[in-house]
Formats: structure tokens, C-alpha cells, sequence
């Protein structure tokens, strides 16, 4: 006798207000599966696991856990069932070490935890699926990729023999993501369930042993064999139309848009900056390269006024940068997409349209005399949303209920609109699908067309390669290399990254 899934998902419906978030959707997830779950952000992928986990109750439909009928209440009652999720934002407690995060809502013995039965967890799962993490370690000492092993290994010691895993790769380097999927082959070779929520079409097909592919919150199709799909094919059924890659004409380079001459700054975020030099010409798109934490935080703090120099001169448009402050940059004609959109970029308990004018609701046409005008900004906000293609129910709709892949689109918007001189774009296309990732390069392409530049921070080296004029690499705070991109490989700029070579090539 066949054994049931370990998930079978079966008409499952959500609704935010006049939106079908999710309309009917059938999921079924076997021992063994690694389910790549594809769509364009806006799909409904991100809802239908949240009504799995229990974030989200369905407006219709039914879950079965191993040919069980269960009513997911919340994530306890998921956890309950052996359901692990692993969000694109952790939930981890930054002042308590690795065991303790584990420990946390976990009974013990006569109210004392047993920290020595944890250990011996922790070692088993080490040993079957490779994800060691140092136990007495502080959370806040953990890089990104570590807390993400974290919350993984917390799912595993919980119970999860279902696992689903969104955007996994978004914030990992080559060699961790490599660690992740050892990891998942192992899971699945012992019968562990896992749902691969992912944007990077290359990893799909790489570990997946078959996709599902929503669009607009239905079922569009399945690719039982990723691994023999072209990434054409796949972007093809995603988004119902070819994508073409971005192409960078030849264009006339002017002045000086943005340059910092042997600037350092303190460390934030990772390593501060160390006597960094920099141009950036109106016509091109000048991108940095580097494996999180070697000062590209600073690098975009820095320009964009959050950061001061403790040392030399930054100038936009050959005026001064005087003083740390965003208004400041702003006003000389810089633009910022910053790394995280969540803390520093939105306020996601507000609505799409605040949003929009955030930075400028003192400016007319939003406010005359001090007297704010609806009006305008729902107009302004109505345009933006269309131009942008922003997959919500309308303007005064609460930011935080959209994808992460629409929230990065408000950013560009915004940011977009009142076409500045220079950009600072880092990480512009984390966590967007391949449709809007194209939008986002030919949105920067035609600023470069205009004569605009744009200092584009990116650990893709893919993206790099195939917007950037020129390529600089930092390490440990320094710039260790630049490079026209004509001129630059994936090995030489990997190598660069990784300190194994130094020296400055030609502008």
C-alpha cells in the first residue's frame, strides 16, 4: 500500500480584501520531495505557506498531514504536526547564544531545561545533515548566513520532518548556499519533505526534484524533471511571457557624478571603510563586488549621508557632502536603495502611498504651507503603482501585507521618481523574481542612458557582470580591485573577493 504524503493541500483559498491572494490551490508534498514553489513575488507562494504554517487562516479549502485531515490554528499547532518554516526575516533572539535559542518555549525536567540532552540534539544533526553551529556562540556574533543555519537547525531540533525554506539562498554566498544544499539532498535522502521557495532558477533546477509554478494565486503548472527544464522555460510558465536579458549600449560618459577621494569610517554592519577612492560618471554603473560584511554597508551608509567619515571627502555632482545627513544627499541629487528595505527603506505599518512621499512629504505637490494634500499623493502613488507594476489592492492598502518582491518595487519607485543624478542601489534585486529583476535592470539601464550613474552594490555576480560598466571589489574595507568589465571573470573577481589577490587594476 502506498504511503499518503507527507502534505496534500487541496483547494486552498485566501482573500485580503477584493485580492485573491490564493484561488484554489492544489500542493502535495511526498517523502523525498525537495518542491521548488516558483511564481513572480506577488504569486501567492509566501501566503499559501503561511496558511500552512498556520500565519494565515484559509478562506476555503483543506490540509492533510500524512493522509490526516488537521486544522492549522498557528505556528504551534504547525510545529505540532512537524511543519518548520524558515522566513526570509529571522525570529531569533540576538542576546542569547545558539542553545539557548533552542531551548526557548522548550519543557524541561521539574522547570530545569536539560541542556545536556540539547547538545547531544544538536551533535545528531550536525552529524546527518552537516549544519554545525558553535552552541555557547552569541546569536549577535553569528553572520547572516550562520543565523539562517540557526533557524533551520531550530526547525529540525523542534520536530519538522516538513520544511519549508523561503528565499533561502537571498542572503547566502556561493559556498553557503552550497552548504544549504548538501544539507537539503540529505534531508531528502532520509525522507524529510521540503518546500524551496526561490527565485534563483539555476538553484531550482540544481536541487529540486520538481516544481510547482503559481501565477496570480492559481496553480500555472509543474515541471516534474527541473534538472532537464531550461531557465527559459521555466521564466516562460512563471510569467507568461520570454524574458530577455538586459543589454548595455554604448553611451558617452560625462563628469563626475559621485566620488569619494581615500575616505575611512568606523565599523558598522561589518568592516568599516579604509582609504577608499571611488568615481562614478554620469553614463555608467559602477559596480561593487564582495562577500557580505567587507564594507559595503558603509560604502552605501556613507554615501547616502545614515554614516560620517571619520576621514577625507565625498562629492556629488562636484559639490561637498558637508555634513551626515539623508536630507543633505538628497538634495545634492542622490537616490537610495538601501540593503534592508524593511528596517531602513519602509515603514511597513503604513500605506503604500506614505510611503511613496516618505522623504518628501514637505515638498509640494504633497503639502503647500504646511498643509498636506491627500490629493496629490494618492495620485502620485496611483501612477507610481501602475508604472511599477505593484501587485496591491491600491494606495491606502498597508505596505507590510505585500511580497517582499513588491515592497523592493515601492522602493524604486520612489526613489526613481524624481530621476536623481546618482543612485546607490544595494542589493536592489534580492528576493525578486526573474520578471521584476528585468524591470529593475532596464530601469537602471535607461537612468545610465540619460546620463546618470549608479553605484550598484550586489553580491550577484551574475547581475554585476551583466549591468556594470566597471567592477570594483572590496575586502576588508578596502577596494582591492577595479576593473573594466570587459576585462573581468567570474575567477578573477571570486579570487578578489576572497583576499587572494590584491592590486588595483586599470579604471
Amino acid at each position: 500500500m502506498t504511503a499518503p504524503p507527507l502534505l496534500d493541500m487541496r483547494g486552498i483559498t485566501k482573500v485580503f480584501g477584493e485580492a485573491k491572494a490564493n484561488d484554489g490551490i492544489d500542493l502535495v508534498v511526498r517523502p523525498g520531495d525537495v518542491l521548488g514553489l516558483l511564481g513572480e513575488n506577488g504569486a501567492g507562494k509566501t501566503t499559501l505557506m503561511n496558511v500552512l504554517f498556520g500565519t494565515y487562516h484559509a478562506d476555503a479549502g483543506e490540509i492533510f498531514i500524512a493522509g490526516k485531515p488537521v486544522r492549522i490554528r498557528n505556528s504551534a499547532d504547525a510545529l505540532s504536526h512537524g511543519i518548520g518554516m524558515v522566513h526570509q526575516h529571522f525570529h531569533l533572539a540576538p542576546r542569547l547564544s545558539v542553545l539557548e535559542n533552542l531551548l526557548i518555549g522548550q519543557k524541561g525536567r521539574r522547570l530545569v531545561l536539560d541542556r545536556g540532552r540539547a547538545l547531544e540534539r544538536l551533535d545528531d544533526i550536525r552529524r546527518d545533515f552537516g549544519l554545525w553551529l558553535e552552541p555557547h556562540r552569541m546569536v549577535s556574533s553569528l553572520s547572516v548566513g550562520e543565523q539562517q543555519r540557526l533557524e533551520i537547525v531550530k526547525a529540525l531540533y523542534r520536530g519538522a520532518r516538513l520544511l519549508i525554506l523561503d528565499e533561502p539562498t537571498a542572503v547566502l554566498t556561493p559556498a553557503e548556499a552550497e552548504g544549504l544544499f548538501a544539507a537539503m539532498r540529505a534531508m531528502s535522502e532520509q525522507g524529510f519533505g521540503i518546500v524551496f521557495i526561490s527565485h534563483k532558477l539555476a538553484e531550482v533546477r540544481a536541487v529540486a526534484t520538481r516544481c510547482v509554478v503559481l501565477r496570480h494565486g492559481q496553480v500555472a503548472g509543474s515541471i516534474e524533471r527541473p534538472g532537464e527544464a531550461t531557465n527559459a522555460e521555466i521564466a516562460r510558465m512563471m510569467c507568461g511571457r520570454d524574458i530577455t536579458p538586459p543589454e548595455r549600449r554604448a553611451v558617452a560618459l560625462h563628469g563626475p557624478v559621485l566620488e569619494l577621494s581615500r575616505v575611512s569610517t568606523r565599523p558598522r554592519g561589518g568592516a568599516g571603510l579604509d582609504d577608499v577612492s571611488l568615481t562614478v560618471r554620469g553614463g555608467e554603473i559602477l559596480g561593487i563586488a564582495g562577500v557580505s560584511g567587507n564594507g559595503q554597508r558603509a560604502l552605501a551608509d556613507l554615501v547616502s549621508g545614515m554614516l560620517a567619515a571619520t576621514g577625507g571627502e565625498i562629492r556629488l555632482a562636484g559639490e561637498p557632502l558637508r555634513r551626515a545627513a539623508p536630507a543633505e544627499a538628497q538634495r545634492l541629487g542622490l537616490g537610495r536603495i538601501p540593503e534592508d528595505r524593511m528596517k531602513t527603506g519602509l515603514v511597513t505599518g503604513m500605506s503604500v502611498a506614505d510611503n511613496m512621499i516618505l522623504s518628501r512629504l514637505a515638498d509640494a505637490p504633497f503639502s503647500r504651507r504646511g498643509w498636506i494634500s491627500p490629493k496629490a499623493i494618492r495620485a502620485f502613488a496611483s501612477e507610481r503603482i501602475e508604472a511599477f507594476d505593484i501587485r496591491c489592492p491600491g494606495p491606502e492598502a498597508r505596505a507590510g501585507m505585500l511580497s517582499g518582491g513588491n515592497l523592493q518595487k515601492i522602493l524604486l519607485a520612489r526613489e526613481l521618481a524624481h530621476d536623481p543624478i546618482a543612485l546607490v542601489a544595494a542589493q536592489p534585486t534580492r528576493g525578486l523574481d526573474i520578471g521584476a529583476t528585468q524591470f529593475v535592470h532596464d530601469r537602471f539601464l535607461e537612468m545610465r542612458d540619460r546620463g546618470r550613474g549608479i553605484l550598484l552594490i550586489s553580491e550577484d555576480l551574475e547581475e554585476l557582470m551583466a549591468l556594470s560598466d566597471r567592477i570594483a571589489v572590496m575586502y576588508g574595507g578596502r577596494i582591492v580591485g577595479e576593473m573594466p568589465t570587459t576585462e573581468a571573470t567570474i575567477e578573477r573577481v571570486g579570487l578578489l573577493m576572497a583576499g587572494a589577490e590584491t592590486g588595483r587594476g586599470r579604471a
